[in-house]
């Protein structure tokens, strides 16, 4: 066994205007992070995420992908710095990663 984190990238469908963010955009990531990692999984059912802020409930359609690594302060900070870039990319707010500590068996 050996130790490792996982991650989820939790990327949007959608902008925050609501216009579906183009397909090409999500294929670019995932090869980047396929690059960076050497693979992922990709959960490509469309999945709602729903959140509430004071009195305004929000709702937003999903896919996932999954990474795992063993390096993890390098990748903690790859990821902290994809967050920024796909704020920004993709329209967002928020952009929610997941980190896991796992243990490959």
């Amino acid at each position: 066994m050996r130790n490792a984190s996982e991650y989820d990238v939790y990327i949007p469908l959608s902008y925050n205007d609501g216009t579906p963010v183009d397909p090409q955009k999500i294929a670019d990531l995932k090869r980047q992070l396929q690059d960076r990692f050497g693979g992922l999984t990709f959960f490509p059912q469309r999945t709602e995420g729903h959140w509430k802020v004071g009195t305004v409930a929000f709702r937003d359609d999903i896919v996932i992908c999954r990474i795992l690594s063993e390096d993890v302060r390098e990748s903690r900070a790859y990821f902290l710095q994809l967050k920024e870039e796909m704020q920004q990319a993709f329209r967002q707010e928020e952009v929610l990663i997941v980190e896991r500590k796992v243990e490959v068996l």
